[in-house]
């Protein structure tokens, strides 16, 4: 598989255009597959899309020092950042060209705590998947341990161009 890039600029990510005339699944797969760049976020946050599928997507990666608060532990954003782009990478796996989606709300339950250095893989399925909604469920578990660090859920609604 051909390794996958993120933007270093805007001009490196695809027009509005470009990515309206592709399902989200295309779209999804394109990325994983190094076609189109992936958000610059995964590159700050350290991770990157694993895995695609209708109505799942799996992503991979792993907390640095970087990513630590003031007392010392993986911060919370770094949770909520890989569980955010799982939730709504799911969701946009089921929807038709042309349609796009914004997140309403995501909730995230942190189970314990991170060790920098750990690989993890934040899953996501869409739960419900409506002509103006869609919900989704995701959870991040180590990769060498499988315990799970963390939950999260979303709701989306579904905007079409």
């Amino acid at each position: 598989m051909p390794e996958q890039f993120v933007a270093k600029s805007p001009e490196e990510l695809p027009s509005r255009a470009e990515v309206a005339a592709m399902s989200g699944l295309e779209y999804m797969r394109a990325i994983l597959e190094g076609r189109v760049a992936g958000a610059p976020i995964a590159e700050v946050m350290n991770f990157r899309l694993h895995e695609v599928n209708e109505g799942e997507v799996a992503f991979r990666g792993t907390p640095e020092f970087k990513h630590f608060n003031p007392m010392g532990g993986v911060h919370g954003g770094w949770y909520g950042t890989i569980l955010d782009s799982a939730l709504g990478c799911s969701v946009a796996s089921v929807l038709p060209a042309g349609s796009g989606y914004t997140t309403l709300e995501y909730k995230v339950n942190l189970t314990r705590a991170l060790k920098p250095g750990t690989l993890v893989e934040c899953r996501s399925r869409v739960q419900h998947a409506g002509r103006s909604t869609a919900v989704a469920e995701a959870t991040i578990v180590g990769v060498e341990d499988g315990k799970i660090y963390a939950t999260g859920s979303t709701t989306c609604i579904i905007l079409k161009a």
